[in-house]
Order: structure tokens, then C-alpha cells, then sequence
């Protein structure tokens, strides 16, 4: 049941008006940070007041401007768009207070700040969008708000990785468009409401199979696909509150959000299964899965290490979407709940121990878990999420998939995910191992116990932990998740 209400808008406002606040008055300390912290918690309130009549079968819309026919100003909050609003803006009210702490002595807060929020209007824009065009001018937009973000630092190498970022998602971004023109002119519609826009549509198999890739490159991009993926480690030369935002809240997940709106929403069950589209976006999703691990396995920069494993777990929606199965799409909602939480513990706990000690290698890492138990404990919990292990998130959705592929009588999925799973431990608990186990002896780096470390302030402590615990909701919540996912069947 369809519910008019401005129940959509609010949190998408208080971004949009805290950015505007921040841009204007954010040069003090106090404005800058009372702007982010209320829009964030506003936006999480005003999603969250959502859940229980989205439980009871309602959606809440609201049309503003029609301005094509079939095409208007509108937001719709329906359960899978709900579901990326609510971990987003979560999230959002946690990694705001980390990086409240984390960017106290860092230059250019001011605009840091405002693009911040910005970002956030940009994300609560794409989960809520009603239509294509709604869906493409905020998914433009989050790739323009982060840019600025990723050359925070100034530096020739962030410089490289914001100009390798914007010619990535705004080249796709040209190919969504283009691709989103063609399905108005196929169909007469761009509503994301329905299921299968394009199964009506009188062309060739071959022309509807060519506008697969086209949509698939345009979200593919922000969702790390490979071979669509190099800008991705490149941009993790910016602040770590930023790699968080990449890769746990904001830019990855719409991608990986777009390309559920490919599958279920533009072309549907029926019609990926008649043009073999899902066994392609299958493989792809596998080859992805596999590759991005074994890199990450070569990588002793602990941020790109964490980049290309987030990479691999992406691609676990991205499959998950493609087993076309009850099971594939409850796995795909839980796993973007159970990487959001996850993946925001690693990369906090990252940046918090670079904060502490300089230190960016995993080759650095040695028996840092004495000197930082607090921070290292929440790493081991994210560590062990990405892995799968109960009672953590993770193994939630990886049941599923397991099922997914059973129910489809794909055998060589349940390989790809026992495979990675391996992949997974061999990347991550060798960092646990050392920081527990080992004592930092090299001649090349002073040993950790002459430094005197501790744990990093509150304010970016406090928000890991909090993720590292929020990391079991999945597991031990999932009949909130899977409810939510059978709406969306």
C-alpha cells in the first residue's frame, strides 16, 4: 500500500540545508560540527521512522514536480531503497563523530565538512529515488561531492587519484545516461516502482543484452566490478574518514545498490533469465570475487589491502543479485548491512592506529594489539565479519547465498564462496596474528613499546566499537532483515 507522506524528504533536507549551514557558517568549530551532527541524526530518525509501516506492507512516497510525463521530482521508500537509507544514515550519525576526532588537526575542515554533508544528501537521494532520473542526477552528484574529498590532502599522489576517480564515474556516468534515454524511449517510463521496466520492450534480444553492459558499466564503476575498479585503491590516498565514506556508507554501496535496480527493477527475474544475462553478471561477479582477494593477499598498505577486499565482498551482492532467487536478493540486502558495519570497523580502526603511530603497513603492525587493545579487538571483530564466521553478520548472508545458489542447482557458486571465504582468512588473520602474537623487532622501525602508544581519543574509538558490536545485528536480527527482503520479492 502506497502511503503519501513527507516521511522521505526529511532526512534528504537536513543534508541538503546542513551543507548549505556548513558551507555558509562552518569556518567555527561549533556550527560546522552541530550541522553534521543533527542532519545525521535527523536523516537516521527520519528513515528509521519508516521501518515499522514498511513492515506492515506500506511504502511511503512523495511527488513533487512532474516534469516529463511519467517522469517526476519523487521519492519512494520502498524496502530495498529503505534498507540503503537506513544503514547509510546509521552509519552516517557514527563515522561523523569518528571524524569529528579524527579531522580535529587536519587543514580545510571547512570545505571537508561541506562536501561531507553534501555527500550524505547525495546518498539518501539515490536510496529514495522514485525514478531513473532522480536515480542518476544524485548518483552524479555523490561522484562530484567525494571528489573533493579524495584530493583533500593536495598532494600529487591525491591530486592523480581524484583525477583517475572523476574520469572513472563521470565517463560511466555519461554511458548511464545514455542508457537511461533509451529505456524512456523503449518503455515510456523511468518509475522505479515496478518491477522489469524493459520486459515489454519490441527490440532485439541483442540490442536489450547491449543495454545491459551499458547500465552495468554506469553503476558498475562506483560498485569496484573489475575490471572497472583501479580508481578505487588509488583513492585511498585520501583521509581515512573518506575511505570509510567509499567504501561502507556512501559511493561502493550505490553502486552495488544501482546494479540491484538493473536486475530487479529495469530488466527483472524473468527477462535476465531469457537473455542469459545472469549468467554473465555471475561470472563477473565471481572472477571478481576470486581476483580482488588474491590481490589483496599482495598487499602490505593496510588501507588498499582493506580497498580490494572490499572489492571481492562487493561482489558477493553483485552474485548474490544474479542467482535471480528469493534467497539471492535476501543475501544481497543482509550483506549490504553486514559489509557496511564491518568494513566502517576496519577502516576506523585503520585510521585510528595511522592517527596514533604513523604506521600504514601491515608489515608494521607487530604486537600493536598491547598498545592498542581496544582498537585492534574492534579489527579483529570486522576481520572475522568479512570472513564469516559466527555469530557475526557476514555468515548470514553467505548462508543465503549458499542457499541461493542450491535452490538454482549452482554448484560452482558454493565453490567460489568456500574459496574466498579461505581467500578471506589468508588476507586478514595474519594481521590479528601479529598484533597479538608478535613483538615489532625490526631494525627499520622503532619497537612499539619505547613509544608509549595508547588508544586514540573517544570521539574515534567510541564510533569503531560501536560498529564492531552493531557487526552481530545481522545474525542475531535477521528476521528484521529478511522481512524486508521478502518485501522486496
Amino acid at each position: 500500500m502506497e502511503v503519501n507522506s513527507y516521511l522521505p524528504i526529511i532526512g534528504i533536507t537536513a543534508a541538503g540545508l546542513a551543507t548549505i549551514g556548513t558551507a555558509l557558517w562552518g569556518k567555527k568549530t561549533f556550527y560546522r560540527n552541530l550541522f553534521g551532527t543533527v542532519a545525521s541524526i535527523i536523516a537516521f530518525l527520519s528513515v528509521a521512522a519508516m521501518v515499522p509501516g514498511a513492515l506492515a506492507g506500506k511504502v511511503y512516497s512523495i511527488s513533487l514536480i512532474e516534469f516529463l510525463p511519467g517522469v517526476a521530482v519523487k521519492f519512494r521508500a520502498d524496502s530495498l531503497g529503505l534498507l540503503f537509507a537506513l544503514v547509510a544514515s546509521s552509519m552516517w550519525v557514527i563515522v561523523n563523530i569518528y571524524t569529528i576526532g579524527y579531522m580535529e588537526h587536519e587543514h580545510n575542515k571547512h570545505r571537508f565538512f561541506t562536501f561531507f554533508s553534501l555527500a550524505l544528501f547525495s546518498t539518501l537521494g539515490i536510496a529514495l529515488s522514485e525514478n531513473l532520473v532522480n536515480f542518476f542526477l544524485f548518483f552524479e552528484l555523490l561522484s562530484l561531492s567525494t571528489y573533493p574529498l579524495v584530493i583533500h590532502e593536495g598532494t600529487e599522489a591525491a591530486m592523480k587519484a581524484g583525477a583517475k576517480y572523476l574520469i572513472y564515474t563521470l565517463s560511466a556516468g555519461g554511458l548511464f545516461l545514455f542508457a537511461i534515454i533509451v529505456t524512456y524511449f523503449l518503455t515510456g517510463t523511468l518509475s522505479l516502482s515496478e518491477a522489469g521496466m524493459l520486459e515489454g520492450a519490441k527490440v532485439s534480444p541483442l540490442f536489450l543484452q547491449i543495454l545491459f553492459f551499458a547500465f552495468l558499466i554506469g553503476a558498475g564503476v562506483k560498485a569496484g566490478i573489475m575490471p572497472l575498479h583501479h580508481w578505487l585503491p588509488s583513492a585511498m590516498v585520501a583521509p581515512t574518514p573518506v575511505s570509510t565514506l567509499l567504501h561502507a556508507v556512501a559511493v561502493v554501496k550505490a553502486g552495488v545498490f544501482g546494479v540491484l535496480r538493473i536486475v530487479y527493477n529495469i530488466y527483472g527475474v524473468d527477462l535476465m533469465s531469457e537473455l542469459g544475462l545472469a549468467v554473465i553478471l555471475a561470472g563477473i561477479a565471481s572472477f571478481t570475487i576470486i581476483v580482488a582477494s588474491v590481490i589483496a593477499i599482495q598487499q602490505d598498505n593496510l588501507k588498499k589491502r582493506l580497498a580490494y577486499s572490499t572489492i571481492s565482498q562487493l561482489s558477493y551482492i553483485v552474485l548474490s543479485a544474479a542467482l535471480l532467487a528469493p534467497y539471492g536478493l535476501i543475501a544481497a540486502m543482509t550483506h549490504i548491512v553486514a559489509h557496511a558495519f564491518a568494513k566502517g570497523t576496519l577502516f576506523m580502526c585503520a585510521g585510528t592506529i595511522t592517527h596514533q603511530t604513523g604506521y600504514k603497513n601491515v608489515s608494521q603492525l607487530n604486537g600493536i594489539g598491547n598498545r592498542m587493545p581496544y582498537t585492534m579487538a574492534a579489527f579483529t571483530v570486522g576481520a572475522l565479519a568479512m570472513v564469516g564466521v559466527p555469530p557475526l553478520g557476514s555468515f548470514v548472508s553467505k548462508w543465503y547465498m549458499g542457499i541461493g545458489a542450491g535452490s538454482q542447482g549452482l554448484a560452482p557458486i558454493t565453490i567460489v564462496l568456500a574459496t574466498s571465504t579461505l581467500l578471506n582468512a589468508a588476507y586478514f588473520m595474519p594481521i590479528v596474528y601479529a598484533a597479538f602474537f608478535k613483538t615489532a623487532e625490526s631494525e627499520f622501525q622503532v619497537p612499539l613499546s619505547n613509544l608509549q602508544l595508547n588508544e586514540g581519543p573517544v570521539l574515534m574509538v567510541g564510533p569503531l566499537i560501536v560498529t564492531a558490536v552493531s557487526a552481530f545485528a545481522v545474525f542475531f536480527l535477521p528476521a528484521f532483515f529478511v522481512q524486508l527482503a521478502s518485501l522486496a520479492i
